[in-house]
């Protein structure tokens, strides 16, 4: 299928960009590495008046450090950029654990970090993950900037709390922590395919060796990434035995999700999927923070 007619624009600077999104608003649409939005395109699922590409505009297809320690991906830094990315290894371990993970080496060639990020697919990995590093999104209109969390960034199925004017400038992904261990993973019928769940764990312990706080994050298992409040919190303060981390991983799956159920895995499968996943990425966590 074809899409149907529409503007196009090619802005050379942010700027640009930013006044064509204040023109056109809810009528525009923002191109980047277009993984997702073509696809959507052509079937007619998406039929923006406008579309601002942003691929030329340079200035926005950076990875770099911060003064924190943590690390900025730009709007146009490609996701297989971020992959290679030495800095995102140093200090970003548990993004680059899961670059791999997403779609494969054409897709990530052309798809962008930020873009998948704005996207807010429920079955996308890095939603999840930069919900579990309690990451930072800047966002950027005519008028200003600001930031958002990323606690408060996914509101609902494919929608954000960026506005119809405003475009995902940067990521910022915080610093590693003393005594902190990350993990990743997720369940796909074959590498590539969208994930039937995942989960990606952030464990920081404290002097003791108890668990001074443990983020857990699930995906595809509802409207958008998914926080396992409960589950963190009953781990909190305790030893990170194998007996406290099977009871988190049972709450995370019976009490803080509610999943779908469609012709890729029923309710129950994803609830078992989750419960095993969530106790994997915890322990795997847990390890690596007492050795970190």
């Amino acid at each position: 299928m074809k899409p149907p007619p529409f503007k196009y624009y090619a802005p050379t600077t942010l700027d640009e960009a930013l006044a064509l999104m204040a023109e056109y608003g809810f009528d525009g649409k923002v191109l980047a590495g277009g993984q997702s939005l073509i696809p959507t395109m052509n079937f007619r699922l998406a039929q923006p008046e406008v579309l601002v590409d942003l691929n030329h505009i340079s200035e926005l297809a950076y990875i770099r450090p911060r003064d924190d320690g943590g690390v900025a991906i730009g709007a146009m830094a490609r996701q297989r950029a971020v992959e290679r990315e030495g800095l995102i290894a140093e200090r970003s371990p548990l993004v680059h654990q899961t670059m791999p993970f997403i779609a494969h080496p054409q897709i990530r060639n052309r798809g962008t970090f930020c873009g998948s990020v704005a996207h807010a697919d429920p079955a996308s990995e890095l939603p999840a993950v930069i919900l579990a590093l309690q990451a930072q999104l800047k966002a950027q209109s005519s008028q200003g900037s600001r930031w958002i969390a990323a606690s408060d960034f996914f509101v609902d199925l494919f929608e954000t709390a960026l506005e119809p004017e405003e475009l995902l400038v940067e990521v910022a992904l915080p610093p590693v922590m003393a005594h902190t261990g990350y993990a990743f993973e997720e369940v796909s019928r074959r590498h590539g395919d969208y994930a039937l769940v995942g989960a990606a764990a952030v464990v920081t312990l404290d002097e003791a060796g108890n668990c001074a706080e443990a983020r857990l994050a699930l995906f595809s298992v509802g409207p958008g990434p998914v926080m396992a409040e409960q589950a963190m919190a009953a781990l909190q303060g305790h030893a990170l035995t194998a007996e406290a981390i099977e009871a988190a991983a049972e709450i995370a799956a019976t009490q803080d999700i509610d999943p779908p159920g469609d012709i890729h895995a029923s309710i129950k499968f994803r609830r078992h999927l989750a419960k095993v996943l969530a106790r994997r990425v915890l322990a795997a966590a847990s390890e690596r923070a007492k050795n970190g």
